[in-house]
């Protein structure tokens, strides 16, 4: 018997924030000779999903214009400054229609793993939310399943994906070792970002 494949998954990057606190667009600043964006595609594609889905909204068109897209289908949330469930209800009408479920990714957080993302599928099997816990504490990258859409797409503000992730009903914690990886919402976030990493 020929085993079953597994159901294939869209990996969505969440990039449309307008970084009011930053000043400047987050995703163009400069990070391993790219982009901040550019980091969170390369951990994208190297999970080998089904599909990319890059959500974009403040700068869009400077973003096109210097990150590298290719393969992603990019979405421009005309509603960004609503809040990510905006842009994450404007991803979802570009999954696939025979993808599983979807892998949500910050594009200001470029020290999420292919592996964290591996993982995470590893462990979400028969799951409708699954969440990285890391050694202190749950983080991106989160799954939910298809039969989370229409939820997805009824929710409202910058926080409102955390609230269903810790009331969902069957919510798998998948153990990812290491510390929650920061984001980048500020310039000091961004110089602790480049000083860790050098």
């Amino acid at each position: 018997m020929r085993a079953s494949r597994p159901a294939p998954v869209a990996v969505v990057v969440l990039a449309a924030g307008g970084s009011r606190r930053l000043g400047r667009p987050k995703q163009l600043l400069d990070y391993r000779g790219a982009t901040l964006l550019d980091a969170t595609l390369a951990t994208a594609r190297a999970a080998a999903p089904a599909q990319v889905v890059v959500a974009l909204g403040g700068s869009a068109d400077d973003v096109v214009a210097r990150v590298d897209l290719a393969g992603a289908d990019v979405v421009r949330n005309p509603d960004f400054g609503d809040g990510c469930a905006t842009s994450i209800r404007s991803a979802l009408t570009h999954v696939r229609d025979d993808a599983a479920g979807i892998v949500l990714l910050l594009g200001d957080q470029p020290g999420v793993t292919p592996e964290a993302v591996h993982a995470l599928l590893a462990g979400v099997a028969g799951h409708a939310v699954g969440v990285c816990a890391y050694d202190d504490g749950p983080g991106h990258p989160l799954w939910f399943d298809r039969t989370m859409f229409a939820t997805l797409t009824g929710l409202h503000g910058d926080k409102a994906v955390w609230k269903l992730v810790e009331h969902a009903d069957d919510v798998a914690r998948v153990p990812v070792p290491g510390t929650v990886p920061p984001d980048v919402d500020t310039w000091d976030d961004y110089e602790a970002l480049l000083e860790a990493d050098r």
